[in-house]
């Protein structure tokens, strides 16, 4: 192994042990209650930051979380790389569900246990290691920008660029926010889904009436509800709403076996994927369409009356290349196109969050390549990213100039979002090296 990765592996056991510290503070922005752990948090940060050797560290808002900002200037004729990643979590769920407490990490089986383990408290852990084991001095001038309101949808965000646009300012920006394909093989984010969401409520009648009297003469909301919703997909789950955006998936694109699918999303015995084409495409080229919510009468205070109102929250996946705003208005004709029996229906805008596809070529996809593959011991390959990072479109908005590299110290067992989330030790110490031998090529490419 190279110096610096012998340097990082030295500071690990450290990073680690600030990795805990931050995965005890229960940073979650969602809940009001916990909005004074995230200033904690914050705070927590911009002191790991400053120890790091950043000799300018403030803590920022713009109305919405607090956000950290670091930077060290670059020395002369050195590009400014900003890396990213969020300190706040999402909220744990039910605590019962999880084999450990979600906010005492706990290693099991060389994997650290803990909510924001990996999404996205181990990206902050990769930057700390990095300024590190450049002892404070790297050979470019570093910015690390740590969100405080990602997993709310960053609605702050945008108001945050502006009002710190000179000090974010880079010519490379690292994004430590997403996955790797095995813990065995790394991977480059090059495409992203953009999200969509909106709730649709269905009415039928001025009042609930007796089921007895006028069912089977007068329909009721909750079964207009469930066939408009039916109408999102067909028959085999591939999504039926007119006018949406799908490139054609790349000709060599990585797939995921079947078995690997059953496994890691939990599949029951009987239960069939939907959809048509190779998981892949699915997942990353293709929008998808989930119903997250409903709203009407519980079971456990049904009565034989037929519902006048019923409620639904849809969720969207734009497929790279879309126009999330498009994809919504879409959406919205559909909806109100397929009332059945005459229904009204209302439709209420969400949150909007665009896709983003990525040129990886180029002398800083270069250099991330040839770091990662001597930190892992193998290439890297270029994955696609299901799930949504809209912040990522802002950035590239904000700074047009600049090359954006999205990483991350994820693997598929991360659970990222669900109970049982972990980091694979292994990898984030992978990651950390990385990203340290990348910065260290950036600086002899200037």
């Amino acid at each position: 192994m190279s110096e610096l990765g012998n340097r990082v592996a030295e500071l690990l056991p450290s990073v680690r042990a600030d990795l805990e510290d931050l995965i005890r503070i229960q940073s979650v922005w969602a809940d009001e209650a916990r909005r004074p752990e995230v200033i904690r948090c914050a705070d927590t940060v911009a002191s790991l930051l400053s120890g790091a050797g950043f000799p300018d560290v403030s803590v920022v808002s713009a109305g919405g979380a607090p956000a950290v900002i670091a930077r060290y200037p670059a020395p002369a004729g050195a590009p400014t790389v900003l890396l990213y990643a969020h300190h706040d979590v999402q909220p744990e769920g039910d605590p019962s569900q999880w084999d450990s407490a979600p906010f005492v990490p706990t290693e099991v089986d060389g994997r650290l246990y803990g909510r924001g383990s990996s999404d996205d408290k181990a990206g902050i852990a990769c930057h700390l290691a990095a300024m590190r084991a450049f002892d404070g001095k790297p050979p470019v001038g570093l910015t690390v920008f740590v969100e405080g309101e990602e997993e709310s949808g960053s609605p702050t965000l945008g108001a945050l660029l502006a009002e710190h646009r000179e000090a974010l300012a880079a010519d490379v920006i690292v994004i430590a926010d997403s996955g790797n394909w095995s813990t065995e093989i790394p991977a480059l984010t090059v495409s992203l889904r953009g999200l969509v969401d909106c709730e649709v409520e269905v009415a039928t009648l001025a009042k609930g009436l007796h089921s007895g009297i006028w069912g089977g003469v007068v329909p009721d909301a909750l079964s207009a509800l469930v066939r408009l919703l039916a109408s999102l997909h067909d028959d085999d789950g591939n999504v039926a709403v007119a006018g949406l955006f799908e490139p054609p998936a790349p000709e060599q694109a990585l797939d995921i076996p079947a078995e690997q699918i059953r496994a890691e999303a939990g599949l029951l015995e009987g239960v069939g994927e939907i959809g048509a084409g190779p998981a892949s495409a699915r997942l990353w080229f293709k929008p998808a369409i989930t119903v997250i919510g409903i709203d009407t009468t519980p079971v456990a205070s049904a009565s034989n009356t037929l519902i006048p109102r019923a409620r639904a929250k849809i969720s969207m996946r734009v497929a790279p290349g879309g126009d999330a705003g498009a994809h919504l208005d879409a959406l919205r004709a559909h909806l109100e196109s397929h009332a059945p029996w005459g229904a009204r229906v209302t439709v209420t805008d969400g949150e909007l969050g665009q896709p983003y596809a990525i040129d990886a070529t180029g002398p800083v996809y270069d250099a991330i390549r040839a770091a990662t593959g001597a930190a892992w011991g193998v290439a890297p390959v270029d994955m696609g990213m299901g799930g949504s990072i809209p912040f990522i479109a802002e950035f590239a908005a904000a700074f047009p100039s600049a090359t954006i590299v999205v990483t991350g110290p994820e693997d598929p067992a991360s659970a990222a979002h669900s109970v049982n989330e972990s980091q694979d030790l292994a990898v984030l110490a992978k990651a950390a090296t990385a990203e340290t031998l990348f910065l260290a090529a950036l600086g002899d490419i200037a």
